[in-house]
């Protein structure tokens, strides 16, 4: 039987998960429904339909995949493990992605590649999505097939007597693995990190010159500069808490059998759960169309 603080641990995990896949689902629908009505969207837009199509996978794997295990269907946890891993790539990717959209949107440098940027990252946006796409793929897959190959090699070399050789070849992959997988993430986390961290640095700059021209601090311009400040420093702060506790699970410090693994999956999801109502609350399109269906609700109520 399982603990109390287990029981609980699982509960808001479970309750967070499904809170954002509807949040996540809710963004697909709406901005699907006007992709498909227009057949064009905007590219940020894209890009946040995107994420929240991956967000809403990765919620729902990782929903399914901690339950087999909890049910003891370990056999089955690899393939899961090698789709979560491909889902989660994904969304680090088209993360990054939207960060760099945002960076070169909002964010002004007079260097010519900037510039260059500005005026060509919306049309490079789909190709950048395929590509995501394509790349994740590709390498989950290889990764995938050399696990698979390892795992066979242990196995017959087990079977045949030869244990040293086995070891030898298990301790390879356990070390190797991590790296791997770590070097998938580190990869989309540095560039949203490094695109983050320039948006910061161009809006701290430009709220300087503000008060440098001694522009009231309740003016709108400077109201909306500062929350947008304080929203991708909190972003900030909690994904890079989800890329250390994915850094930590990679190299295996937590253990199932714990109570505190319930506990590490729910502070995971938080930050991507809150980043999902984030995109929610200050999109005008999509609060538009939640406020509307919440006073339809409420009507007929």
């Amino acid at each position: 039987m399982s603990s109390s603080p287990t029981l609980i641990f699982m509960v808001i995990f479970f309750l967070e998960s499904l809170a954002a896949m509807l949040q996540n689902g809710f963004m697909v629908t709406v901005l699907g429904r006007e992709w498909v009505r227009r057949r064009t969207l905007p590219a940020g837009d894209m890009i946040v339909a995107s994420l929240a199509a991956s967000r809403f996978c990765l919620h729902g794997v990782a929903i399914l995949n901690n339950l087999l295990i909890f049910f003891g269907f370990h056999f089955i946890r690899d393939y899961y493990n090698t789709l979560w891993h491909f889902v989660n790539t994904l969304t680090l990717w088209l993360t990054a992605w939207l960060a760099v959209f945002y960076c070169v949107k909002v964010a002004v440098f007079s260097h010519p590649v900037f510039f260059w940027l500005k005026w060509r990252i919306s049309r490079l946006v789909p190709r950048l999505l395929l590509g995501s796409l394509v790349l994740v793929g590709l390498t989950v897959i290889s990764s995938a097939i050399v696990t698979g190959i390892l795992k066979q090699m242990i196995a017959s070399k087990s079977s045949q007597g030869n244990s040293t050789w086995a070891e030898r070849v298990q301790a390879f992959y356990r070390s190797f693995h991590p790296f791997d997988v770590m070097l998938m993430w580190s990869v989309p986390f540095l560039l949203f990190l490094v695109s983050m961290l320039l948006l910061v640095f161009s809006l701290c700059r430009h709220l300087g010159l503000m008060r440098n021209y001694r522009q009231d601090p309740c003016d709108p311009s400077t109201r909306v500069h500062t929350m947008a400040l304080k929203s991708l420093v909190f972003f900030l702060v909690f994904y890079t808490s989800y890329f250390l506790s994915l850094v930590v699970v990679a190299i295996e410090i937590t253990n199932f059998q714990s109570h505190w693994y319930w506990a590490w999956e729910v502070v995971t999801y938080a930050s991507i759960c809150l980043h999902s109502s984030m995109l929610v609350l200050r999109s005008p399109k999509l609060r538009k169309v939640l406020m509307t269906r919440l006073w339809k609700a409420l009507d007929k109520g």
